[in-house]
């Protein structure tokens, strides 16, 4: 088996001590969470991360596959110059994925060296002292749910057969949508869809997970279910045991912090 890590995290800026400042205090335990990850995943001797984000190129039809040979990070959307980070693209994982995979999944390659902020926010948490680690960022898509679990599924035999260690990260927030003053505004669907998921993760209900209805994801405002999907079929034959590290919304979004224990 060469998946040797599998996590799902938040993405806010608002970690990124030049960014977030004086209300990084209120992301206590998300920070926790990460510093609790970034052990763990050191620890597994990963040589790759492969990143789920949904900030980068979403394509209607497609999953989308980043062949960069090297990647940067920067968070000047944010008002953050003077974060720098960068990373190697794992060139000759990712070539084997998509040559095994074009036959059999809706997959496209583009190459764009420049990290979306859902990629680079985790790496940045969590790669600090791993400064030889190669990334393979991959993005979901507009297909339905039972789509992304089953591209999941077409990863993990790819993965499973790899030499090398490999970490899976799905990069996504829950509701955007939990109080009045979120940035979504409110909806009485978005706590409900964080605790039920939460719930489905914890039992490992994939298959509730995927009978959630459309209109209710849709009303909580989340950006994480199809990463997460992702990464439930590459872990859907592989023993793990889920365990949720920190879920809090101090700004109105859902933040949970979990790993699958290997």
């Amino acid at each position: 088996m060469s998946v040797a890590f599998s996590a799902i995290v938040p993405h806010p800026p608002i970690l990124i001590p030049d960014i977030g400042q004086e209300n990084i205090k209120r992301l206590d335990l998300t920070n926790k969470s990460f510093s609790r990850l970034a052990q763990d995943l050191a620890a597994s001797q990963a040589e790759t991360i492969v990143i789920i984000s949904p900030h980068g190129t979403i394509q209607p039809a497609a999953f989308s596959m980043n062949l960069s040979p090297e990647f940067s990070a920067n968070l000047e959307e944010f008002g953050d110059f003077g974060t720098k980070r960068s990373w190697k693209g794992d060139i000759g994982l990712a070539y084997k994925i998509r040559e095994r995979l074009e036959t059999r999944a809706p997959l496209q390659l583009i190459s764009d060296s420049k990290l979306d902020y859902g990629s680079s926010v985790p790496l940045c948490m969590l790669t600090q002292k791993l400064p030889d680690i190669k990334i393979i960022p991959i993005y979901y898509s507009g297909l339905d749910y039972e789509a992304h679990f089953k591209f999941g599924q077409l990863l993990n035999r790819e993965l499973i057969y790899n030499k090398e260690k490999i970490a899976v990260i799905a990069s996504g927030d829950l509701s955007h949508r939990l109080t009045k003053n979120s940035p979504a505004g409110y909806s009485p669907r978005g706590k409900k869809f964080d605790k039920k998921l939460m719930e489905y993760l914890k039992d490992s209900k994939n298959q509730d997970i995927l009978k959630l209805q459309p209109d209710d994801v849709f009303e909580a405002g989340e950006c994480g279910l199809r990463s997460i999907l992702i990464l439930l079929g590459i872990m859907d034959n592989i023993k793990h045991e889920p365990q949720l590290f920190s879920y809090e919304s101090p700004f109105g979004v859902g933040y949970m912090v979990m790993e699958f224990k290997l």
